[in-house]
C-alpha cells in the first residue's frame, strides 16, 4: 500500500494505548500489554481515558519501524487526502483511527526557495570534559549529520553547560541519538522538526597566485550568490607561500567571481 501510494515519509501523533487488563492466549495482560511497551519506547504515547487496548503489538510495531513521532502535524504538510478505518469495539468515544496523506511543501510561502523537513537534535552537557566537545561534533558528522555545532547555555543554579546540537534526516535520528548517549553524559535528547532551505551548491576550483582552492559555490535561481573557499586549502596555501592566510581567502573569493 505504501509503495502504490508513493508514501516517502509517514509521521505519528502521540500513540493512545488505552488501560486496564486484555485477554489474550497468555492470559490476562495489562494494558499496554508488554510487547506493546517494549515497541513503543521512544515514541510519545498517552493512556487515554479507556480502559480497553487501543494500541496492539501490530500496530506498535507498524509505527515503530515505519514511523516518525511528531507532537503536531509537521509545518509546510499539505493534506491531499484523509482515510478513516472504524474498530468495532463499542467504546467511550469514537472508534477510528485517521490517516492524512499529504506532501510537505517544497516551497516556502515567504522565500519562495526549496524547503526541507529535518530534525534537530540538542542535548545539555554541564558535568563532561569540554575537550571531549570537539570529538563528539566530529563523530556526528561523520556519522550522516548534516551540521553539528555548540552553543552555550546557562543551566539552573547558573551553571555554565554547553548545547549540543545536530541538524539531520529523519531516517538518522534513532542513530545519532544512540551516538549522543554513548559519547556524551547526557542522560536525554530532546527532538523536533524543522524546515531547512538551503541553495543549490556546487564545488569550483579556482586558481591564485599561490596555488588551486576549492571553493564552494551558491545557487539562486540559476545565478551565483555565495562563494566560500574550503579553509584548509587556504591554510596550506599561505603556510607554504609564508603569506597572511586571509590574503589567499581574498584572492580565492575574487577569483569565484569570475566563474
Amino acid at each position: 500500500a505504501l509503495r502504490y501510494l508513493k508514501i516517502e515519509k509517514i509521521f505519528t501523533a502521540p500513540v493512545c494505548t488505552g488501560y486496564g487488563f486484555v485477554e489474550c492466549a497468555h492470559g490476562l495482560m495489562p494494558v499496554p500489554a508488554p510487547a506493546t511497551a517494549e515497541l513503543l519506547q521512544d515514541l510519545p504515547h498517552y493512556r487515554g481515558t479507556v480502559d480497553k487496548e487501543m494500541t496492539t503489538p501490530t500496530g506498535a510495531a507498524l509505527l515503530k519501524a515505519l514511523a516518525s513521532p511528531v507532537r503536531d502535524i509537521p509545518k509546510g504538510f499539505v493534506g491531499k487526502i484523509t482515510g478513516y478505518g472504524a474498530g468495532t469495539r463499542d467504546v467511550s468515544i469514537p472508534n477510528v483511527l485517521r490517516i492524512n496523506v499529504g506532501e510537505l511543501s517544497a516551497i516556502t510561502q515567504e522565500e519562495g526557495v526549496p524547503a526541507k523537513a529535518m530534525l534537530v537534535l540538542e542535548c545539555n552537557i554541564d558535568d563532561m570534559n569540554p575537550q571531549i566537545m570537539p570529538y563528539v561534533i566530529d563523530q556526528l558528522l561523520a556519522a550522516g549529520a548534516a551540521d553539528a555545532w555548540l552553543q552555550p547555555v546557562i543551566m539552573k543554579k547558573g551553571r555554565p553547560a554547553e548545547m549540543i546540537k545536530a541538524l539531520c534526516q529523519p531516517a538518522d535520528r534513532d542513530r545519532l541519538t544512540r551516538l549522543l548517549f554513548e559519547e556524551t553524559t547526557t542522560l536525554g535528547v530532546r527532538c523536533y522538526f524543522v524546515q531547512r532551505t538551503a541553495l543549490e551548491r556546487r564545488w569550483e576550483m579556482v586558481q591564485t597566485e599561490w596555488g588551486p582552492v576549492r571553493v564552494k559555490v551558491g545557487i539562486l535561481d540559476g545565478r551565483q550568490v555565495n562563494a566560500v573557499p574550503e579553509f584548509e586549502d587556504c591554510r596550506v596555501l599561505a603556510e607554504k607561500a609564508g603569506v597572511p592566510l586571509k590574503f589567499v581567502e581574498y584572492a580565492a573569493l575574487q577569483a569565484a567571481k569570475k566563474v
